[in-house]
This record gives C-alpha cells, sequence and structure tokens, in this order.
C-alpha cells in the first residue's frame, strides 16, 4: 500500500467504498485501486492525477497541497520557493492593484488563487 494509500484509508475511516466514491466522484473499484496503490489486473503502480486529488481533497475535507506532494506532484524542498516566486509577483501584484477595474472573469481567477493559496496554508 503506497503512503497515499493509507491516507486515504484512514481518512475514509468506516466509510465504505462505494459510499466514499459516490461521495468524491469516483468509482469504487479506481478508489479501491488507489488505495492499495496498484492496479489488481496488470500489477502496475497507481498515482491519481492532480483532478482526481483536487476532488478528495474536497471530499475529505483534507488539504490539496498535502495530496499534491504525498503523490509527488510537488517537491517539498522547491514548494516553498515556488510559493515565494508566485507571492513576490510584481505582475500579480500589478494585476491585484488594478483589481477594481477588472472584469469579472480577473476576480474569478482571483478567488481561485485565493482559495489555492488557502488550501497551501493548510497544510
Amino acid at each position: 500500500m503506497s503512503d497515499i494509500g493509507k491516507l486515504l484509508k484512514e481518512l475514509r475511516g468506516n466509510e465504505s467504498l462505494r459510499e466514499a466514491s459516490k461521495r468524491i466522484g469516483i468509482s469504487h473499484t479506481y478508489l479501491d485501486t488507489i488505495e492499495k496503490g496498484f492496479d489488481k489486473r496488470s500489477g502496475k503502480h497507481v498515482n491519481p492525477s492532480p483532478d482526481t486529488l483536487r476532488l478528495i481533497s474536497k471530499a475529505y475535507k483534507y488539504p490539496y497541497i498535502k495530496l499534491l506532494r504525498l503523490a509527488g506532484y510537488i517537491d517539498e524542498a522547491n514548494e516553498e520557493e515556488e510559493f515565494e516566486s508566485f507571492i513576490n509577483d510584481p505582475e500579480l501584484e500589478r494585476w491585484y492593484r488594478e483589481l477594481p477595474k477588472n472584469n469579472e472573469e480577473d476576480i474569478r481567477r482571483l478567488k481561485k488563487i485565493w482559495e489555492t493559496l488557502k488550501e497551501f496554508d493548510d497544510r
């Protein structure tokens, strides 16, 4: 069982695979495969996509950034650097200052960025 598989099984607790998978929005066989860490038909390692991890994060109310790190999508050593470069981006700062003049799409994008930052902070 992979580290992410162990965590997901722990987060699921006593909830059945079918109940959890329905809440997440994936099949129960796929959730079982992720928890085991390998596809029982091929024996190959299975790593959920970032999109699947986002669904899992929302369903289990678990920080998305932690799931990405555990699945190997984010290198912990580079995570702080990437975050720092993001918040120190002059283009982003300029965009933020212009926000009152921006359209609804830009405001929606800012909300999405804010949600990502909150998830990062929850780690």
